[in-house]
């Protein structure tokens, strides 16, 4: 099996390209509303709750996520103006809605979120002092030695997954549609890969021998292209990133199957954030023991 594909590469335009990538891939993470502004994580149940950084006072009832909106406050949702009682409607696992609304001059949202069968708030608001204070992921210089060729062993039928999360006591649950096989240095190594964003595409979480040290400890994750009729593609460890867990207290992220805990330092991607946003306390999913 071919290990790196680095032969006849325009290193230059390689250094160029994954600069351009992990600009576009900062600025996407730190956008106004994105992880970044994150405020806080509310595991939502039958009683009331009214968050301190949104309006509304929000319950879980028989028609999935309900809001009072009292006089003077509102929300909006795909363009409707939301106000006085509404019904958000059953989430399924996995899947998000995020109405917004002002605060004078400051922009909030509030993530609906079902998560290992539990329904969270995540109020996120423009003026969160992390974005101002976040000055970008340290990483490793890129170098192509770290793009290997991959095989692509699909699985007869997807295979349920089960993994933890970053919050203790919750757990994730991932159709894998097969494995991943490359070499490196002479040694064989098989990762499990979930769907990816696009058509085919797969997506792997991963640990190494840098985890802890140079790298985030819980996880990182990189994006593969979908694989030719032959089952071949590239995993360019290049640019693999860290996940929202990585700078908040306030992210239920996938860790890693248990298989995807590589022995061999992975020393290319993003390194551990030089900033984080904590909580103050340990949380836990209600109901479950951390």
């Amino acid at each position: 099996m071919t290990t790196t594909l680095d032969t006849e590469l325009d290193r230059a335009q390689f250094g160029r390209d994954w600069e351009d990538w992990h600009r576009a891939h900062e600025t996407r993470r730190a956008d106004g509303l994105g992880f970044f502004a994150i405020t806080g994580l509310h595991w939502l149940g039958a009683d009331p709750v009214r968050l301190p950084d949104a309006p509304g006072t929000w319950r879980l009832g028989a028609a999935g996520v309900v809001v009072e909106l009292a006089d003077g406050e509102s929300l909006t949702l795909d363009g409707v103006t939301l106000t006085g009682r509404h019904a958000f409607g059953e989430l399924p696992e996995r899947t998000s809605i995020t109405p917004t609304f002002t605060d004078g001059e400051v922009a909030g949202a509030v993530e609906i979120a079902q998560r290992g069968g539990h329904t969270i708030l995540r109020p996120r608001r423009s003026d969160h002092p992390f974005l101002a204070e976040y000055a970008g992921t340290p990483t490793y210089v890129p170098n192509p030695r770290w793009r290997v060729a991959a095989r692509f062993r699909p699985f007869e039928a997807p295979l349920p997954t089960e993994v933890g999360a970053a919050v203790d006591g919750l757990t994730h649950v991932y159709d894998a549609p097969g494995v991943l096989e490359f070499s490196w240095r002479g040694e064989e190594f098989t990762l499990i890969a979930f769907e990816g964003k696009g058509p085919g595409d797969l997506l792997v979480l991963f640990t190494d021998a840098t985890s802890g040290l140079t790298t985030y400890a819980a996880n990182r994750s990189v994006g593969v292209d979908a694989p030719d009729a032959d089952g071949w593609t590239v995993i360019d460890f290049n640019r693999a990133v860290n996940l929202p867990c990585a700078y908040t207290d306030f992210a239920t992220c996938p860790l890693p199957p248990a298989g995807n805990r590589l022995p061999v330092g992975i020393e290319a991607g993003e390194k551990t954030p030089l900033a984080r946003v904590r909580s103050g306390d340990a949380l836990v999913a209600p109901g479950l023991r951390a």
